[in-house]
């Protein structure tokens, strides 16, 4: 499996967007992107980033950064979950886990003693270059945005 790191080339992904679009990491030319990869819609600790990232989204525009999440569920279930909770980031499905495994996101789980495979919790914030400036993995929600939001920022005045 892919391990990306920090200077890594981001792998570039196409898939449907919440909205019937399609949702590119090369669509973002000149715009520093967040992508966020997340386990399920609709559930407690994905709604709590969804809505976090949402609330933001006014400072990742004005910081110049697009915001993508990506989990293996479908475009219609990006659809209702981001009509249900008002939520201002697209959305983009991933079912065939083509940009998961690409980004090494895909990862054996353990709940109750149970091993199973989904996805880890990551954020991975790719530069103007499409390299990727810093990597965030097995995420804690609380406080999370925040400090994408501080690297983004950073990012930023480093360009300046």
């Amino acid at each position: 499996m892919t391990e990306l790191a920090e200077g890594a080339k981001a792998p570039d992904f196409d898939l449907a967007a919440d909205d019937g679009s399609r949702a590119r990491l090369s669509s973002h030319a000149g715009q520093a992107v967040v992508v966020y990869f997340y386990p399920k819609d609709d559930t407690s600790g994905c709604t709590l980033e969804a809505r976090d990232f949402s609330a933001a989204r006014k400072d990742f525009d004005k910081a110049g950064a697009a915001v993508i999440g990506i989990s293996p569920d479908s475009e219609a279930s990006h659809c209702k979950f981001k009509e249900k909770y008002d939520l201002g980031v697209t959305l983009a499905a991933d079912p065939d886990r083509e940009a998961i495994e690409a980004y090494g996101v895909w990862r054996q789980k353990s709940m109750y003693g149970r091993k199973y495979m989904g996805v880890e919790r990551s954020t991975f914030l790719v530069g103007l270059d499409r390299r990727i400036v810093r990597v965030w993995r097995n995420v804690k929600v609380p406080g999370h945005v925040e400090d994408v939001l501080a690297a983004v920022r950073s990012l930023r005045v480093a360009a300046t």
